[in-house]
């Protein structure tokens, strides 16, 4: 066990070292940056709706400026505040309390992390107001855009931008070493690795495929770099290098990426799914395996992004079958996920709506993405407002549904409070409303012929007639924006006036649930002891409808392990329920 217990109002709160505080530094940063993410998506949506008219709040907008703020919103929304919310922040404060220890395996190195990331933030703001600007190259930085300032107007604000990205890779990198390191290592006694909730596989899943993934870009950066400001030539096709290299260099990273952040959204949502529905989570082997698999396939899927871009025919076939077998062990997962919820005895907490969302909306964007995966179809699409529809039906519920549904959820546990329920519901209904408004119609602006990173659509007499579409898109933007002021105020209200909540308040079976709200330093009073899987609902003869993992066998409990918790499988183990 780690001694390493805080001394100071700084060690307790700032330079911690605890899990739990770092990863709510981690939740809270990343919600910081979010509210600048969306600040540039409203100035984004209200250039392109009213083109030339003063945006409220910011002023004129020139092209160049549109450029640096398409830039800045995805790169903010992608790293800022996926990564930190869903990735390190649920990761660092649940893991060890799943596991049953009482920090992770590396506790300074998880402060460094943190710390890493936290320049990173820094070094990513200023590069908005040095002199030239922001990058405008978009958040990919494909060359040759980006690889010569005179390309863009802009110098140090790209490699400031190139830097701070390369601080925020390093820092996920220790943080993922962590994770494995702490999951393999550190579990309860008798917790096996079929007894791990499903959060913490898609974690260390998730951990794997970005270290995996990361150098080739991490080498692609420091070239860029290089050819910026050392005259090299690495991607500059007049000096014999590649400027498509950089791509491949990206996206080899770039996709598995997505995945990244899907699995520790799909984690959250079977934690959440099996207790709102108080039932064991359908095929829970099954969907481990499938994420292994969907983890290997996600990194031969990455040429699909460059169907246009120059590379040979005769890679789009293979790259298009891939991509559409990557869906494969994804619809196995929402279809268990599904199959869950049948029969189940549903409470409709704020979380669990949230959660519901999440799968309907992003099977939207999942069936949409086997429309960019067809080189033929993509040829049509690509670079245009459908592609844009697509990665929002898909990035939006995992980057703020899920998260939503997991904050609703561990919110009693993080604080020891319960949010304010009626908040929730105006922050739910206003979310999914408003979220719906503005994307759909950018299904039909990108087969109309729209493209995006256009600042002005009527400069092009062609893009005119579907301006409607982009004011209804814009309208929903705005509301979106606005329907989070309900969660934000809700965070704070409830801290002070919240209804406590108990250790368990909605009776779940894992370690989480077993220390007190919010967890004192340590966690655990004395380290826990696992005697079963981490789903066990609904089991007949027991003295409630949930046995928690670290209840001993005995009467109201089961003495069989079963990896999965499933009642008919316990049943037809002839287990002994007293």
């Amino acid at each position: 066990m780690h001694d390493h217990a805080p001394s100071s109002f700084l060690r307790r709160y700032v330079f911690s070292t605890d899990h739990k505080v770092i990863g709510l530094q981690y939740m809270f940063t990343g919600l910081a940056m979010a509210l600048l993410g969306g600040f540039l998506a409203y100035v984004m949506r209200s250039q392109l709706a009213h083109p030339g008219t003063p945006v409220a709040g910011f002023g004129t907008v020139s092209n160049a400026e549109y450029n640096a703020i398409v830039t800045l919103h995805g790169t903010i929304m992608v790293f800022w505040v996926a990564m930190p919310v869903l990735v390190a922040g649920f990761g660092n404060y649940l893991i060890p309390l799943l596991i049953g220890t009482d920090d992770m395996a590396f506790p300074k190195l998880n402060l460094m992390s943190f710390w890493t990331f936290f320049l990173s933030t820094v070094v990513l703001i200023l590069s908005m107001f040095v002199p030239g600007g922001a990058s405008g190259s978009g958040w990919t930085t494909y060359p040759p855009l980006s690889a010569k300032p005179a390309f863009t107007g802009v110098g140090l604000g790209l490699d400031l931008w190139i830097v701070a990205v390369a601080l925020e890779f390093v820092a996920f990198l220790m943080g993922g070493v962590n994770f494995i390191t702490t999951a393999i290592n550190r579990r309860a006694k008798g917790m096996g690795l079929w007894d791990l909730p499903l959060f913490v596989w898609e974690e260390v899943i998730a951990s794997i495929i970005f270290m995996l993934s990361v150098g080739p870009l991490v080498a692609g950066a420091l070239m860029l770099l290089a050819d910026r400001n050392l005259n090299t030539g690495f991607f500059d096709a007049a000096a014999g290098g590649d400027p498509l290299l950089f791509q491949h260099l990206f996206w080899f990273f770039g996709h598995p990426e997505v995945y990244v952040l899907l699995l520790p959204a799909l984690g959250i949502l079977a934690e959440v799914l099996t207790v709102c529905a108080r039932k064991a989570i359908f095929g829970y082997r099954l969907i481990v395996w499938s994420t292994i698999v969907a983890g290997l396939l996600s990194f031969i899927v990455w040429a699909h992004h460059q169907f246009i871009s120059g590379i040979d025919p005769r890679l789009a076939s293979p790259f298009s079958l891939t991509t559409i077998l990557i869906s494969v062990p994804f619809a196995i997962t929402l279809f268990c996920y599904m199959a869950t919820l049948y029969q189940g005895s549903i409470r409709y907490t704020v979380a669990m709506l949230f959660a519901m969302a999440m799968l309907a909306e992003f099977l939207l964007g999942g069936v949409t993405g086997i429309i960019n995966g067809s080189a033929a179809a993509d040829i049509y699409v690509h670079d245009s407002y459908f592609v844009v529809a697509h990665f929002h039906y898909t990035l939006f519920p995992i980057v703020f549904l899920a998260p939503f549904a997991g904050f609703y959820h561990w919110y009693p546990k993080f604080f020891g409070r319960h949010l304010n329920h009626g908040l929730g519901l105006l922050h739910f209904y206003g979310t999914i409303v408003f979220f719906n408004l503005c994307f759909l119609p950018m299904f039909a602006l990108g087969m109309m012929g729209h493209q995006r990173r256009i600042a002005d659509p009527n400069a092009f007499g062609y893009l005119a007639h579907g301006q409607h579409y982009q004011q209804l898109a814009t309208w929903g933007a705005i509301g979106l924006l606005v329907l989070q002021i309900p969660f934000i105020v809700n965070i704070f209200l409830s801290l002070r006036k919240g209804a406590p909540a108990e250790a368990n308040p909605w009776r779940g079976t894992t370690l989480d649930w077993a220390v007190p709200s919010p967890p004192p330093h340590g966690n655990f009073e004395a380290p826990p002891v696992c005697y079963r899987g981490p789903y066990v609902y609904g089991v007949p003869g027991a003295a409630d409808d949930f046995v928690p993992q670290h209840m001993p066998p005995g009467p109201g409990a089961p003495t069989a392990r079963v990896p999965d918790g499933d009642a008919a499988q316990l049943a037809a183990a002839g287990s002994p329920v007293a």
